[in-house]
């Protein structure tokens, strides 16, 4: 994924600098050369790259800086405030409540991925415990109605549309109108694109979009056109009041962040980003997240939000009871691989945790490290209860490890991988002991729970350092509160 290489170059420009015995303005510009290059090989408009390279200066003045000042922790913090300047339009968009019914329009080029993102989008919700519905108004693009038709059957979602009708507007009222007496609460509307934008298509969409109504308009956008994005995006706002946009292919351009930030430039709230074409392969998009995890920071409050989502209600208090005991067995071992499996693509899991680089696993490696876990989860079948149940590795020996190999199928070889990767998330686990985890929807709760001694613990030293260790940690608390701490570190904050 180009993005998990821009935030690796970015990522390696603050680590040069943190490792830089004195910060001057010599090393300062290299930074900020070295990041600039990463963007405008991310496609994002050199205006804006320049713009921002001139704001950091700015903020960061090294001559009018006292010696107690955590210089590099400035710096961090005005390169994280840039970045989320640039990628943030400053407008929130429309969001649908459960339980009321609300009309979504969906509306982009042919080509761009709408039907997918369609489904993807109800899919989404319908996960979260709405009741979503599909309608196809593409009578434009044939096989658009067996596409929308073969995606909602697959994710179990209802759907309307027609083979014989020809007349879009038509076939939007009777869908939205079936699924209103239906009680969905999400009723996604499909409409026709075009290769190009064209009088035809911005007609059509007006005309579904008085006929319906609806609460929000999308706008689906391929990321893959960089820069080219603002035009588009700004043509499509004048036709239709387009709310919110979705970028789709995130997963291969190199011109992603030039799409994301020329679509912030035209006041447009990005909403979600497509990472790939599986149906769980969609990441809300929220700024300070994502520039969280660009700068390998992760995102603590979306690392939580997937544990809520895919441990099963009564194993949470468990699961984070022994997460704040800081006991980690094998059987617990087995049962993360599992939730992680359930997660969705392995990368984004992990993008989430703080001094994780998305360089570790670029795309093309997840399957391997999917193939792994299974096969780890394989020689876990064969171990007793009391080998899954022990924390004492010692416990461990050779014939109990030749036998394991033996009943899985594996050689010997596999099995002490798997065991040093137990002491490696053993020696994670317990870096937690004594943490206080919110429970779901109180985010705001680890902000206020989380001190700095756990802090320091939590997080991998070379971040720890990147901010001047325990005491310029606990002056930045101070400084900018925990809420806004976690909100720049962790993702949290206001949204």
């Amino acid at each position: 994924m180009v993005l998990a290489q821009l935030g690796g170059s970015i990522s390696r420009a603050l680590q040069q600098m943190s490792n830089a015995t004195i910060i001057d303005e010599k090393v300062l510009s290299e930074c900020l050369n070295e990041i600039s290059r990463a963007l405008l090989q991310a496609d994002v408009q050199f205006k804006m790259v320049r713009d921002m390279q001139a704001n950091i200066k700015r903020i960061v003045n090294l001559d009018d800086l006292a010696a107690g000042h955590n210089k590099r922790r400035i710096i961090q913090q005005a390169i994280f405030n840039e970045l989320c300047k640039m990628l943030d339009p400053g407008k929130p968009s429309f969001i649908p409540k459960k339980g009321k019914t609300s009309v979504i329009m969906f509306v982009g080029l042919q080509g761009s991925g709408k039907t997918t993102t369609c489904t993807k989008y109800a899919y989404y919700h319908q996960k979260k415990g709405w009741k979503p519905a599909l309608v196809c108004a593409d009578t434009f693009r044939a096989g658009a109605f067996d596409q929308l038709k073969q995606n909602a059957t697959k994710a179990k979602i209802p759907f309307y549309g027609s083979y014989t009708e020809s007349d879009p507007v038509k076939i939007a009222i009777e869908g939205v109108e079936r699924f209103k007496k239906e009680n969905c609460d999400l009723i996604i509307v499909d409409t026709s694109g075009r290769h190009k934008q064209e009088a035809a298509l911005f007609e059509e969409m007006r005309q579904v979009s008085e006929a319906t109504k609806p609460n929000l308009v999308i706008f689906v956008m391929d990321s893959s056109i960089g820069q080219a994005a603002f035009d588009q995006a700004q043509a499509f706002k004048q036709s239709v009041a387009v709310g919110a946009v979705i970028v789709t292919k995130m997963d291969g351009h190199a011109k992603g962040g030039g799409a994301l930030s020329a679509v912030a430039a035209t006041k447009s709230p990005v909403i979600f980003i497509g990472t790939g074409e599986h149906i769980d392969e969609f990441e809300v998009f929220d700024v300070k997240p994502f520039v969280s995890r660009l700068l390998g920071m992760g995102d603590w409050s979306g690392f939580m939000d997937k544990i809520h989502e895919v441990v099963p209600t009564d194993q949470q208090p468990e699961l984070l009871q022994k997460l704040s005991e800081g006991s980690f067995t094998l059987r617990l071992m087995y049962e993360q691989f599992q939730n992680i499996l359930k997660m969705g693509p392995i990368g984004q899991v992990f993008s989430m945790l703080p001094g994780f680089s998305a360089e570790l696993m670029p795309k093309g490696h997840e399957k391997e490290s999917q193939a792994k876990i299974k096969r780890y989860m394989t020689m876990m079948d064969s171990m007793t209860n009391a080998e899954l149940d022990s924390t004492n590795p010692k416990l461990m020996n050779e014939s109990r490890v030749i036998r394991i190999a033996r009943g899985s199928g594996r050689p010997v070889r596999d099995v002490m991988d798997m065991l040093e990767e137990y002491k490696r998330l053993a020696k994670i686990w317990s870096k937690m002991k004594g943490l206080k985890i919110p429970k779901k929807g109180e985010m705001s709760a680890l902000s206020r729970n989380m001190n700095v001694q756990h802090m320091s613990k939590v997080l991998p030293p070379q971040l720890l350092k990147q901010v001047g260790g325990v005491g310029g940690l606990q002056s930045l608390m101070k400084q900018m509160g925990s809420k806004d701490m976690i909100g720049g570190m962790f993702g949290g904050g206001d949204r």
